[in-house]
């Protein structure tokens, strides 16, 4: 396996592991660094998948690109620019391709320190979940220097679909307001639920209504049969990290002066959701909070 020809892939998680698994189905060889050492054996067992035996430097002395998929955009510094990070030991004109959901003003900022040591940032955050990861039919919303974002296309083709959204960052800020659609929408499917079954109507027999009328969306579609009804809970996304993004999403409006009172209001009952049910919580287990919330009425 040619060292120039490696990517690296940081990040072994519910999402990093059918996504390394789709680049090496791709012939992309791929040098894999994971702290957790069962996940990263998970993967490295297949072809064209070799685990990193030194740690971040190693993966970021022996590969072009890099990608990183971690919980968030102090994760990525840290593992980019942290003492024997991938910064470290990468050559000049090397790209860190970062997939996790990162501050947007955070990832202009780290793109700046690497631009200083003549290395480029990608941001491509996905949507789509663990059944798009697996499909590799990810939205890859893209910011980034065009030239650059070039270089990685074969990479990105292989996991999705390429959204390009302009300049660095600019991914990331896209990334978190569509979450906080996402979040949107399942708090609206749920209190609408929550009021149907109160008035007595089937919860099932309403989503199969929902789905083929205008108030279909992915939260419908999605999570009301599959893991609100039957009580699952399961989707394989955390409400930690949902919280996060839609605060990523509440913050770049605060620091754009934009009034969003939808946006603060359901980022306040994430904040209270997560506090209540805690950080392991699948993100539709929000139902729960707001089916407590329902149960103590409006208090008038």
């Amino acid at each position: 396996m040619a060292e120039e020809q490696q990517t690296g892939f940081v990040g072994i998680g519910n999402m990093g592991a059918p996504m390394v698994r789709n680049l090496a189905k791709a012939n992309i060889p791929v040098l894999a660094y994971d702290l957790n050492a069962t996940a990263l054996e998970s993967v490295t067992t297949e072809s064209n998948l070799v685990a990193a035996a030194s740690g971040l430097a190693d993966v970021g002395a022996k590969c072009t690109t890099v990608i990183t998929m971690l919980p968030t955009g102090a994760n990525v510094r840290d593992a980019v620019l942290g003492e024997n990070g991938i910064a470290s030991g990468m050559k000049e004109g090397g790209i860190i391709l970062d997939m996790s959901s990162s501050e947007p003003t955070g990832t202009v900022e780290l793109a700046r320190e690497l631009e200083a040591s003549g290395l480029h940032l990608v941001d491509a955050p996905v949507s789509g979940g663990v059944p798009g990861a697996e499909k590799a039919t990810l939205a890859l919303m893209t910011g980034g220097d065009d030239e650059i974002v070039a270089r990685v296309e074969k990479v990105l083709d292989a996991m999705g679909n390429i959204f390009r959204t302009g300049p660095v960052g600019s991914g990331h800020a896209a990334k978190a307001l569509n979450n906080f659609l996402s979040a949107a929408s399942l708090t609206a499917t749920s209190e609408a639920l929550l009021v149907a079954q109160k008035f007595g109507l089937d919860g099932a027999k309403m989503a199969d209504i929902w789905n083929a009328s205008t108030g279909r969306s992915n939260a419908t579609e999605n999570k009301l049969h599959q893991h609100i009804l039957n009580r699952k809970f399961a989707a394989g996304f955390t409400l930690k990290l949902l919280n996060k993004d839609v605060g990523i999403a509440r913050s770049l409006a605060e620091s754009l002066d934009v009034r969003a009172d939808y946006l603060d209001r359901v980022s306040g009952l994430l904040g209270e959701a997560l506090e209540e049910l805690g950080d392991e919580a699948d993100h539709t287990a929000l139902f729960k909070h707001l089916e407590k919330l329902a149960g103590e009425g409006r208090g008038t």
